[in-house]
C-alpha cells in the first residue's frame, strides 16, 4: 500500500493528535499596525494643509520634470566619476609603492573629513581663488591658459564636488571587497602567468562585486539625495531647487515638499530594484545549495524537497573535504 507523507492513512495506535500552539502576537501586531496606518491615511487625506490638489497639479510640472532629469544626470555623472576614482584609490592602497599608499590615504582622509556642503561651496568659489588655469614649465613660461570660470561651470563644479567626496567613501568599500577575495585566487592566477592588471580586472574584481554592490547601491541612493545640496555651488536646476522655486512663487511650501518626496521615493524604489537584480547576478554560486544534485523519489513519485540549510551546509562541507583530501 502506497502512502503519502503528511497523511493519516497509516494507523498508529495511541497517536497523539497534537495541535500547534496558537501565537496571537502576529495578529495583535497586524491589527495595531493596520489601525495606525488607517489613522495616518485618514489624517493625510482630511488635513487641508497637505493641499493635495496643488500636489497633483505640480507633480508633472515641466520645471519639476526638468529638475528630475538634472538630478538623475548629476547622480549618474558623480557616481561614474566616484567609481573610477574609488577603484584607483583602492588599488593604490594595496600597492607596494609607499608614495601611492600615502597619496590614497591623504585623499580619503581629506574628503571624508570635510563636509560635502563645504566642498561644494569651495568648488563653486574655485574661479575666485584661481582665476586662470595654465600649462607650462613650472616656475617658468606658460604655453596655454584658460579662464577657470569658462572651464569650471556650475555643472562641472557640482559633479566634481559630489564625485570626489563620494570616491573617498566608495574606495573603502572597494578595498573591503578586494580584501574579501581569497588570496589564493591571485596566487593561482600568478602561477598561470597572468599580469597584475589582468588579475585585478578578470579575477579579483568580479568576485569582489558580491561584496561591493550592496553598499554601492546604498551610496548611489545617498548620492541621489545629496544632489539637493548642489545649491551650495550654486547649481539651480536639480529637483529640490525646482520645487523650492515653485513653492516660493505660489507661497505653498508643504505641497511642493510632498511633490519632491514623491519623486525621490519613486526614483529610490527603482534604484532599489536595480540593486536587487545586481546583487542576484553577482551572488550566483554563493547561495546555500548542494554542490551535487540530490533528489530522492518517494513511493508517490514526487521529489523530496525538505532539505534544510544545515543539511546543505553539511553536504557541501563533506564534499569539499573529500575534494581537498
Amino acid at each position: 500500500m502506497h502512502t503519502k507523507k503528511g497523511t493519516d492513512s497509516v494507523h498508529i495506535p495511541g497517536r497523539i493528535q497534537a495541535r500547534p500552539v496558537r501565537k496571537p502576537g502576529p495578529i495583535v501586531a497586524a491589527v495595531i499596525v493596520a489601525v495606525f496606518v488607517a489613522m495616518l491615511i485618514h489624517g493625510m487625506v482630511t488635513n487641508p494643509n497637505f493641499d493635495w490638489p496643488t500636489v497633483w497639479k505640480y507633480l508633472f510640472n515641466e520645471h519639476v520634470l526638468d529638475g528630475i532629469k538634472w538630478t538623475l544626470l548629476l547622480t549618474v555623472y558623480a557616481m561614474v566619476l566616484a567609481t573610477v576614482l574609488a577603484i584607483i584609490l583602492a588599488v593604490m592602497r594595496k600597492s607596494s609603492n609607499p608614495v601611492l599608499r600615502w597619496v590614497s590615504w591623504f585623499f580619503i582622509w581629506f574628503f571624508r573629513g570635510t563636509p560635502v556642503y563645504t566642498q561644494l561651496v569651495f568648488w563653486g568659489l574655485l574661479s575666485v581663488l584661481i582665476p586662470k588655469l595654465a600649462i607650462g614649465i613650472p616656475f617658468g613660461p606658460e604655453f596655454w591658459s584658460i579662464d577657470t570660470k569658462t572651464l569650471l561651470n556650475a555643472t562641472v563644479a557640482t559633479v566634481l564636488g559630489l564625485g570626489l567626496n563620494e570616491a573617498a567613501y566608495l574606495s573603502e568599500i572597494v578595498r573591503a571587497g578586494i580584501e574579501a577575495v581569497d588570496p589564493g585566487q591571485s596566487e593561482a592566477a600568478k602561477a598561470l602567468g597572468m599580469p597584475p592588471s589582468m588579475i585585478m580586472r578578470r579575477i579579483v574584481l568580479p568576485q569582489a562585486m558580491r561584496i561591493i554592490v550592496p553598499p554601492t547601491g546604498n551610496e548611489t541612493i545617498g548620492m541621489l539625495k545629496t544632489t539637493s545640496l548642489a545649491l551650495a555651488v550654486p547649481f539651480t536646476l536639480e529637483l529640490q531647487f525646482a520645487t523650492n522655486a515653485i513653492a516660493n512663487r505660489i507661497y505653498k511650501t508643504i505641497p511642493l515638499l510632498i511633490v519632491a518626496c514623491i519623486w525621490y521615493l519613486v526614483i529610490t524604489s527603482i534604484l532599489m530594484v536595480i540593486q536587487a537584480q545586481l546583487e542576484k547576478h553577482y551572488g550566483k554560486g554563493f547561495d546555500s545549495r548542494p554542490l551535487v544534485s540530490k533528489s530522492s523519489q518517494g513511493s508517490d513519485g514526487e521529489s523530496d524537497k525538505t532539505q534544510s540549510k544545515q543539511d546543505v551546509d553539511k553536504v557541501n562541507q563533506v564534499l569539499m573535504a573529500g575534494l581537498n583530501a
